[in-house]
Formats: structure tokens, sequence, C-alpha cells
């Protein structure tokens, strides 16, 4: 088990210090912005939306570890998928760092998402894993306000 939770950490690490789709996406047709007052992280997604299908993702943002990998490894995992399929992935993923449901139940659907889990042991935690999530949600709906974690 520790061996495991060692590699989560690291996959955490790696994507808040490389993050994968960071920067803008200037022909993104889809766009909402993300806050969590609780602890100062902001998000900025941007989506390429073609015939449903999810085309293109970035984002750009700051905030704390969390929140940056969970944008980085979110938008590697959504990309390519419609947006049913994104949105049932977010279910799965909020059950999981909720404590809903066990991880090891949907690592196959997860994907690299699994790493998460643990937050669900740090309530606080879950909004920092969650925000880009609902920014996603609202980017969908092109609303043009900010989303907020509260």
């Amino acid at each position: 088990m520790d061996d495991l939770r060692e590699l989560y950490q690291e996959i955490i690490l790696d994507h808040n210090k490389n993050p994968k789709n960071f920067g803008d996406l200037p022909e993104a047709n889809h766009q909402a912005e993300g806050y969590n007052p609780l602890c100062g992280d902001r998000v900025n997604l941007y989506l390429k939306l073609e015939n449903d299908k999810i085309q293109d993702v970035r984002f750009k943002g700051s905030g704390c570890a969390i929140s940056k990998a969970a944008a980085s490894v979110m938008t590697t995992e959504i990309k390519g998928k419609t947006v049913d399929e994104a949105k049932q992935l977010f279910k799965k993923f909020q059950k999981v760092i909720t404590g809903e449901v066990d991880a090891d139940a949907h690592s196959a659907e997860l994907g690299k998402l699994v790493v998460f889990a643990g937050v669900r042991q740090f309530p606080v935690r879950v909004k920092c894993a969650a925000l880009a999530w609902h920014t996603l949600l609202a980017a969908f709906e092109d609303e043009r306000k900010t989303v907020s974690t509260e």
C-alpha cells in the first residue's frame, strides 16, 4: 500500500510541476472560470467542442498542487470523449473522492484520475480536486461567470 501511495504522490507532483494541456486555446468555442475561495485556487478552462465531442481542452490557473494536478489529469482523460462521457466520468470521480464508492472498483474507468482517491481523507481537499470538473460542467454550458466550489 505504501508503494501505491508513493506512486500516487509522484503522479500528483509530476502533473503539478509539469501540467499537461496548460495554456491558452485560441480556437476554444467554450470556456469557464472556476474559483475555490477556501484556498484560493483558480482555473480557467478552454474547450473546443465539435459535434458534442471534446476535440481539445486546455487550462490556465494557479492554486495548490492537488488543484493543478487534477486539472492536468482531467484534461488528458477527457480529450476525445463526448460531453456525456465526460459527465459520467465526473460522476464516478466525484463518488471516489468523496468516499461513496471504492476507488479500486472504478480504477479501470478512471485511469490516472484514481490517484485522487486519497483526498477523501481530507474533506477540504475534495473541493481542490473537483474544481476543474465543476468548471468543465460550466464550460459545457458556456457560462461566462465564475463557478465557485462554495
